[in-house]
């Protein structure tokens, strides 16, 4: 699965900052400039929070990032999108991204959960008028 023309060891040089996942791979804390930052209802099924990138702690470069290992499946209902954040100069992994989406109910529910993005989650009526808003009248 690797490129054999990159270097074998794209980790994070703290070892204080790594995050170890349950698939035994390393997420960057030294690479983000707040590890999992609230982003209120702000659900991202792609694309990076730039502002939140530091730059590279491998090759100290600030650039643009790739999205590889990109996946979609279907896990009892619900939409789960994942994909890795990597340095585009050096391929470090930066953050692993997780979005998901169902539906409940009357409402749609979108989730995100990422080193770089954030941490995040929406519900939104699949209704004409939205049940929680509306008003009693008496």
């Amino acid at each position: 699965n690797r490129n054999p023309k990159l270097p074998s060891l794209l980790i994070c040089l703290s070892v204080s900052h790594r995050r170890w996942l349950q698939d035994g791979s390393a997420m960057c804390g030294d690479c983000v400039e707040k590890e999992y930052p609230n982003r209120g209802n702000t659900c991202l099924e792609n694309g990076s929070f730039l502002l939140n990138f530091t730059g590279c702690a491998v090759c100290s470069k600030r650039d643009f990032m790739l999205i590889t290992n990109k996946s979609l499946r279907e896990e009892d209902g619900e939409e789960i999108v994942t994909y890795d954040h990597l340095c585009k100069n050096c391929h470090h992994v930066i953050a692993k991204h997780e979005y998901t989406f169902s539906i409940m109910d009357e409402f749609q529910e979108y989730t995100m959960l990422c080193m770089l993005c954030g941490k995040a989650e929406d519900t939104i009526s699949i209704l004409p008028d939205d049940p929680r808003q509306m008003t009693l009248l008496f």
